[in-house]
């Protein structure tokens, strides 16, 4: 079948790498993908926001299958456009999708279903958040009601850090995105990543993980997009697993069938563990990054059948066969990320490091010059490897960093710390 992914991330690098190993597919195309997806599959120059687009390419490239890689299409109704045309295609509508693109609609939905998250207010006017604030007290945690490319949740230690993130989302510094304001209180607790496939009806959890938000070794500094990850996450256990789809997901997934807006796709649950129990921190409605690089080494080519399986409306009959082992990824950024940095810097050797089912760089922000390659982003590299423990993994993976000669970046050094 021809299949096209839509994305430019490490993300999309890693969802391709695993579907053109499934023997389904014929031909891979990935817009507008980037230099390392360009080693694999066709690149398209398409503009992934508008669905009329999207449709026409795929019309005139016999597509079979659409995957939908991150989370702006999907609020733009991309996957909505695919399907009315009668594409197959994975990835939830946009009235689905509200479950990342809106915080306040996620609280209105485990309201509904009393699904345990943070207590929680929503503001339209800068006045009455800063009397919550000030009633609330801090620590707090100040987001951006819409999308911000990962960058609109401020988790503030003090009034003052918390006020300045009200007047800074009011004043538009995310856009349309700051127009409505969501505060909650602050979690205490182990974060971890729960990625669950639905197709509306049925639910299959398809792995767990753990990112590493702050810029810095030990967890410091500013939040990130992420700088490494690791799966599986030992603090979701068997049975917080099923706590989590008995108390939230499944309820969740209830709940918008109910409203007439069934969920199609991957549900991301980022969720907080204290004491035995778990929270929702938030949904995301597309698979996360870095966190889909250990996914997708450790799922490898079943990954095409379980997204076919969503889409056809078929995962009641779907499983998934983990193999009993671990997966890490280092993320490589440019110097003076996330802050500002410098685009252009050539990295090298990437041509002397193994591709298998093992070890693989994912590319995130690089473009191909001149023959070579060289960074075009923050987060540029994610060099991922596969153990039998977690630290056999991790010391392959920075066994493949080390290799990369590349003065423009850099990347933590404690990838994992937490579990090992």
């Amino acid at each position: 079948m021809n299949i096209l992914i839509l994305g430019s991330g490490g993300r999309e690098h890693s969802l391709a790498w695993a579907v053109k190993q499934n023997p389904k597919c014929d031909r891979l195309i990935v817009a507008p993908g980037n230099a390392g997806i360009a080693q694999l599959a066709e690149c398209a120059d398409i503009d992934i926001l508008d669905g009329a687009t999207v449709v026409t390419f795929c019309e005139e490239n016999a597509v079979d299958f659409v995957i939908v890689g991150p989370e702006a299409p999907l609020a733009a109704g991309v996957a909505d456009a695919c399907r009315a045309a009668g594409l197959l295609t994975f990835g939830p509508s946009a009235a689905a999708a509200r479950l990342e693109a809106s915080k306040a609609f996620t609280k209105e939905i485990c309201d509904a279903c009393a699904a345990p998250t943070a207590a929680y207010a929503r503001f339209t006017e800068a006045s009455p958040a800063r009397a919550y604030i000030a009633e609330k007290g801090a620590p707090i945690v100040v987001k951006a009601d819409g999308l911000a490319a990962g960058k609109g949740v401020i988790v503030a230690m003090t009034e003052a850090e918390a006020i300045a993130a009200i007047d800074d989302m009011f004043a538009g510094e995310f856009g349309a995105a700051g127009a409505e304001v969501v505060i909650e209180d602050f979690m205490t607790g182990e974060e971890a990543s729960f990625f669950i496939l639905t197709d509306g009806t049925a639910a299959l959890p398809i792995g767990t993980a753990q990112d590493h938000k702050r810029v810095g070794d030990g967890d410091t500094g500013p939040n990130t997009g992420g700088m490494g990850a690791y799966s599986p996450a030992p603090v979701l256990t068997e049975a917080l697993q099923q706590q989590a789809m008995d108390r939230i997901v499944l309820p969740t997934i209830r709940e918008m069938a109910r409203r007439g807006t069934p969920y199609q796709g991957v549900l991301y649950a980022g969720l907080m563990i204290e004491n035995g129990e778990a929270r929702l921190v938030e949904y995301n409605c597309r698979f996360g990054d870095p966190e889909t690089q250990v996914l997708m080494m450790r799922l490898g080519a079943q990954a095409l059948d379980l997204m076919l399986a969503c889409a056809k409306g078929a995962l009641a009959q779907a499983q998934v066969n983990w193999a009993e082992d671990h997966a890490l990824t280092v993320v490589m950024a440019a110097n003076g990320y996330p802050g500002t940095y410098a685009r252009g810097s050539q990295i090298r050797r990437l041509d002397t490091l193994p591709e298998d089912s093992r070890h693989m760089v994912f590319h995130a922000g690089t473009a191909e010059r001149d023959g070579g390659i060289v960074a075009a982003g923050g987060r540029v590299l994610n060099v991922t490897a596969r153990g039998t423990t977690l630290a056999e993994a991790r010391e392959a993976a920075y066994g493949l960093v080390d290799r990369i000669d590349w003065p423009g970046g850099f990347c933590r050094r404690d990838i994992g710390w937490r579990a090992l």
